[in-house]
């Protein structure tokens, strides 16, 4: 798969570096942006208040499958928007999923070494499924979806928790199994 990723830091770079290792073709565009034409799906991962700049940047978004990787720290969602997903989808009038918000990516280099999966939250259009599974799945996670992008703000707001955990912790996964699955 074609996969251009908007962001190079710990969560753009660390992705495309599994994804790379899985097989897939990763661009990595920067804050100069740069052109996704030829990709099948982009993951935005930026700092959640500079989306909008982010996506300015970027050409040939157009009707591109797009996974919002951002979180929100301190910062609301664009004006009239719940999430920076349902932002995200607007902008670029393709299937859009929030996905790899809520895991810390200083643990991707030890996700091969679980006994088990670990679980990655998302949510999305239907339409995005089957390519962010696969995505979670070669980036090593099990998928757990949360619900259509109607649920994004909710996953985007749950960061707050997260760094309430990890401030007890330290940096985590998680696994989430329904009892059958144990």
């Amino acid at each position: 798969m074609r996969l251009t990723t908007i962001g190079r830091g710990n969560v753009g770079g660390g992705l495309a570096d599994l994804w790379e290792k899985a097989g897939h073709q990763v661009t990595r565009l920067g804050r100069e942006g740069g052109d996704a034409t030829g990709s099948d799906a982009v993951l935005v991962a930026v700092p959640g208040g500079v989306v909008a700049e982010a996506l300015e940047k970027v050409r040939g978004l157009e009707g591109k499958l797009v996974i919002d990787a951002t979180n929100r720290f301190g910062v609301e969602p664009p004006a009239g928007f719940q999430s920076n997903a349902e932002y995200v989808k607007a902008k670029t009038q393709g299937p859009t999923a929030k996905s790899f918000n809520i895991n810390f990516a200083k643990m991707y280099g030890q996700i091969g070494q679980a006994r088990t999966a670990p679980s990655n939250l998302w949510c999305g259009d239907d339409e995005a499924r089957e390519v962010v599974e696969r995505l979670i799945r070669d980036a090593g996670y099990e998928p757990v979806r949360v619900g259509k992008l109607d649920k994004a703000g909710a996953q985007e707001r749950m960061i707050e928790g997260v760094i309430g955990i990890l401030e007890q912790m330290g940096p985590f996964v998680y696994r989430m199994a329904p009892p059958d699955r144990l």
